[in-house]
């Protein structure tokens, strides 16, 4: 059966060529991972807020560098891309920023992240997502998406803030070690979403729906608690906590 559309993202950007090192600017570089990484990998998934968002924890080194080989195979395969966020002067391992479930012929893949314990406060995520992000929509991507607990609030700031629209909440979507959480869902469209393209959406003038997303994007840019008083509880404070349920971070 001929298919009437072409790839928006050519499979070999993937399968023949190198895993390009991206840099934020402002002091982050995301490169693809190392068996050198999996001590400091190890090391983050002992952390409660990356196990509580990511529901998974590493037995050992030699199980984290199966998942270092297993993120680098996804580039070669066309099916993820993974990078390690480190400190561009140290080197430093500071976070984790990847696009999984990539589906080429659509140009569409979901965002996945976490911040090291020791780096959170600096804005790792919102830096590095925004940094892979450019470079997605650079080569053809169309529609990026990302998802969260609704009780992952930090996350959610991260998502408005960097352009990603609530466009809902899944319900009862994501299992968690504590039961069933409902999930939003957040997403960017390269170049912008214009009104009326599709579903509800279709009566809604473009100025309607830009108002929308300024509203929220405005709400979830408010101070909070946590963000006048950092020393306050540890999960509110880190605006890089990760996100997910068990089986997206692998």
């Amino acid at each position: 059966m001929p298919v009437l559309t072409d790839d928006l993202v050519a499979a070999e950007r993937f399968t023949q060529s190198a895993q390009p090192v991206l840099v934020t600017g402002d002091g982050l570089l995301l490169r693809p991972w190392t068996a050198d990484d999996a001590p400091a990998v190890f090391e983050a998934y002992g952390d409660p807020s990356i196990q509580r968002w990511h529901v998974r924890s590493a037995n050992s080194v030699a199980e984290v560098c199966d998942w270092i080989e297993r993120w680098a195979g996804t580039w070669r395969a066309g099916v993820g891309a993974h990078w390690a966020v480190v400190d561009a002067d140290s080197e430093r391992l500071v976070g984790r920023a990847a696009l999984k479930d990539l589906e080429l012929a659509g140009g569409q893949a979901e965002v996945a992240y976490w911040t090291a314990p020791a780096a959170r406060g600096r804005a790792v995520t919102p830096r590095a997502v925004a940094a892979l992000t450019t470079w997605a929509f650079d080569v053809g991507f169309h529609r990026l998406q990302l998802s969260h607990s609704v009780a992952n609030q930090p996350s959610c700031r991260v998502a408005a803030k960097l352009g990603y629209a609530l466009e809902g909440t899944m319900r009862s979507a994501g299992l968690h070690a504590d039961g069933w959480h409902d999930m939003h869902l957040h997403a960017r469209i390269a170049d912008g979403y214009p009104a009326g393209m599709s579903g509800p959406e279709k009566d809604r003038t473009t100025a309607e729906t830009q108002q929308d997303e300024a509203d929220f994007a405005e709400e979830h840019a408010k101070a909070t608690y946590a963000d006048e008083h950092p020393k306050g509880a540890e999960l509110e404070t880190d605006e890089s906590t990760p996100d997910g349920h068990g089986g997206m971070d692998l």
